[in-house]
């Protein structure tokens, strides 16, 4: 028996039934390939985490438990699973649908705010300004996923929202965080990371637009738009920003934080040595 003589049957076995544009058998291998390339990431990335002091591993952890949801999602989307068929007002016949598929949100819902919170502890800035970032990305995201699911041309409008979220997203990233960062003498390795992150953010709207928006493009095309997008923000930067703290000083920048809980327990007299005690025992001369 040929080990290797099934190929994929995820369209057969999870079929798209009544759906007029959905993902085809190319477009499954594509997805599989992506799913294997999240898969190597995690764990290789999961495997580093432990050559490394546990105080210096927070962007390891961020970035890892990314990967694993990447992963995840992926594999559904590659076995034709996690999607809603959804009519469609634009550049489809009359009642007709699409696959809209909210694993690749869920992707995004995680993704993207680990970025956001990783360029934010790199960075120096105030935890309400990382909040407020990570808020922003949820915002992004929550607004596409409603104009997708959306079935008339009100779908802009929650465009138009998310995007506008994005805009003050990069700025923040590319002008706040920056000047904090160049106090904590990292400007160039932060710039050239939320860069290249803001690079590719700018193309995720085009690809919405072009896709679940306005369905210019088919379901496997919007596929590998985002496919390639999603590779190079999540392994490829992920990896990026990985071995480009092996060059930081961890206590510098504020974020070595199992040294910081030990001084906490310091503080609150948890480290303490327990005090020898002076009794002495006596005895009746």
């Amino acid at each position: 028996m040929d080990i290797f003589s099934r190929g994929n049957d995820a369209l057969t076995v999870n079929p798209a039934v009544g759906v007029t544009e959905s993902l085809s058998q190319h477009g499954s291998d594509w997805l599989w390939a992506v799913t294997a390339l999240y898969i190597v990431s995690f764990i290789g990335l999961l495997s580093v985490c432990f050559a490394v002091r546990e105080s210096d591993r927070v962007f390891h952890y961020i970035l890892t438990m990314a990967l694993l949801v990447g992963s995840v999602t992926y594999f559904a989307q590659a076995s034709d699973l996690g999607w809603t068929a959804i009519d469609q007002a634009e550049h489809l016949a009359s009642g007709a649908s699409r696959q809209i598929f909210f694993a690749k949100y869920i992707n995004w819902a995680i993704s993207f705010p680990s970025f956001a919170l990783s360029l934010g502890l790199l960075s120096g800035v105030s935890w309400t300004t990382i909040i407020c970032n990570i808020f922003l990305s949820w915002f992004w995201i929550l607004t596409y996923l409603a104009a997708a699911y959306t079935i008339t041309d009100y779908k802009w409008g929650f465009f138009a929202f998310g995007t506008f979220a994005w805009l003050i997203l990069a700025m923040s990233t590319l002008n706040e965080s920056r000047e904090s960062a160049s106090l904590l003498g990292i400007n160039r390795d932060y710039v050239l990371l939320s860069g290249i992150l803001n690079l590719l953010w700018i193309l995720y709207p085009i690809a919405f637009a072009l896709s679940d928006g306005s369905n210019l493009i088919g379901v496997t095309s919007s596929f590998i738009f985002f496919g390639v997008l999603d590779v190079l923000m999540g392994p490829v930067l992920s990896i990026i920003f990985v071995l480009m703290t092996r060059k930081w000083d961890f206590k510098k920048l504020n974020v070595a934080f199992s040294d910081h809980r030990g001084d906490r327990g310091d503080l609150l007299g948890l480290n303490k040595e327990p005090v020898p005690s002076t009794n002495v025992a006596t005895s009746n001369a």
